[in-house]
């Protein structure tokens, strides 16, 4: 990484702190045992004495989750991860958004691990009205596996925005006045899990989990949820307010440095964007790929 490169990413970080600690108000208490529950395999997780850590273990026997209490309509989550290290091939820690509904929306942060002295890959997905297909990957530009990093989503009326160390990695816009479908209706609750992928997750299944490098353990701390919970009514999240700041204008597009960032990380380490594949498509690529990203 260049100079030039590390300068625009501190500055760019610098400026999203300033946002991230003057507007809102957190709803989350900070504790993964008041916040969240175990939604599978509970000897597999394993929550530090005051709820602030919590880890994930997989092993032959079984993979773990955990979901969140509440379900949400808009704002913004921040986890903060350290991926499982070493040789992780076939492994995939999730961590996501979903209503779970027959036509769910979902927002999906995938890192798929890789063997060793290969780079860890983040493929992101958006579920709209039960649609998928919306695959992006990138190649991350540090080792997430020698310290915890923040990866958080930016959900509003306006985009959903993914991001690592404040960095946007990725943005889908609203476009559903030109005919595009966006998750704007449907309340999802966060979920998290590690799992075997291995049919598919490195090197398209090419890779399998090697059990002898086991158990693989996925690190979690210090998240925030800053969101409106759900009370079965849509227009309370969708309103503009002090306390729903996430649907105030200035964050209903990048700013300017964001943009530098995302055209940086787009330009230097994305692997692939299904607007791109048109083999896949059969030509007819999805609608929002023509339109603008911001």
């Amino acid at each position: 990484m260049t100079v030039c490169h590390r300068t625009v990413i501190f500055i760019g970080i610098l400026t999203l702190l300033s946002i991230q600690f003057t507007n809102g108000s957190v709803v989350s208490t900070g504790d993964f045992n008041k916040d969240f529950f175990v939604t599978w395999s509970p000897s597999h997780v394993n929550t530090s004495a005051d709820g602030k850590t919590r880890s994930l273990k997989l092993d032959q026997e079984s993979g773990a989750g955990f979901a969140s209490n509440q379900m949400f309509l808009f704002g913004q989550i921040d986890m903060q991860i350290k991926l499982v290290p070493g040789r992780s091939a076939g492994t995939v820690v999730a961590y996501y958004l979903t209503s779970d509904q027959p036509n769910r929306d979902e927002v999906d942060f995938e890192f798929l691990g890789n063997v060793e002295g290969k780079p860890y890959i983040i493929q992101t997905n958006i579920f709209a009205d039960g649609f998928d297909n919306r695959e992006e990957r990138i190649n991350l530009w540090f080792d997430p596996t020698k310290d915890f990093h923040t990866y958080s989503i930016l959900w509003n009326l306006h985009q959903i925005v993914f991001m690592v160390d404040w960095v946007p990695i990725r943005v889908y816009r609203n476009h559903a006045d030109k005919g595009v479908a966006f998750p704007r209706w449907q309340p999802m609750s966060i979920k998290t899990s590690l799992w075997n992928g291995d049919s598919w997750a490195t090197g398209g299944g090419r890779d399998k989990i090697d059990w002898s490098k086991g158990p693989f353990i996925a690190s979690f701390r210090n998240h925030k949820i800053d969101a409106c919970i759900w009370k079965g009514n849509a227009r309370f999240c969708r309103a503009e307010s002090p306390t729903n700041w996430w649907n105030k204008e200035k964050f209903s597009t990048l700013t300017n440095i964001q943009r530098r960032l995302f055209k940086w990380v787009r330009k230097y380490h994305m692997i692939y964007d299904y607007c791109q594949d048109k083999e896949r498509f059969q030509g007819n690529l999805p609608k929002e790929c023509s339109l603008p990203k911001y």
